[in-house]
């Protein structure tokens, strides 16, 4: 009985991981995860470089057989650090906006340095009850069990839920 009385009337954190800006239907999604009258607090982190390598990329959107941002990839140079932080600012911008309008109690940040990591701090600092990620598919990773759930769930030793952005699908981690 303790452990409950322990938690009554405190606020409990999700910790959401994305790359990409959360549309409506991952919001809902993320909404289902708690109780209507849970007291949550949704934390989203957009990490400021996803240090996506050239190769995993190019894989990526050849197994989603996007053969013009395969072969754009390959032609562009890599962005410069201000512009991959702007950009990461407007996913977050976007994210909570996208999850406030479903109505939940959200913050966030662009997170620096390394993504996983930044992820396992802020669930172990909020003593959070769960950590979510949302990518799109990574072929490579996601076989491999190396994408950011996978590593996730080994540092914390707990389940981390791994949602495909805008599909619904739950990944294998």
């Amino acid at each position: 009985m303790a452990p409950l009385l322990y938690r009554w009337g405190m606020t409990d954190s999700i910790i959401i991981l994305t790359e990409e800006p959360l549309g409506e239907r991952d919001a809902a999604n993320i909404i289902r995860l708690y109780e209507a009258g849970d007291d949550v607090q949704l934390v989203v982190l957009v990490p400021a470089d996803t240090k996506r390598h050239l190769l995993a990329d190019v894989v990526d959107q050849l197994t989603l057989l996007d053969l013009p941002a395969a072969f754009r990839g390959l032609r562009e140079k890599a962005p410069d650090q201000e512009t991959v932080r702007a950009g990461a600012a407007q996913a977050l911008a976007a994210s909570l906006r996208a999850l406030e309008t479903a109505g939940a109690r959200v913050e966030g940040r662009v997170a620096d340095g390394d993504a996983v990591a930044s992820l396992v701090a802020e669930v172990q600092g909020r003593e959070a009850r769960q950590a979510v990620v949302v990518t799109r598919p990574h072929a490579l990773a996601d076989t491999f069990h190396q994408d950011w759930a996978n590593q996730a769930q080994h540092k914390l030793g707990l389940p981390v839920l791994h949602l495909y952005s805008g599909s619904g699908f739950i990944g294998d981690s």
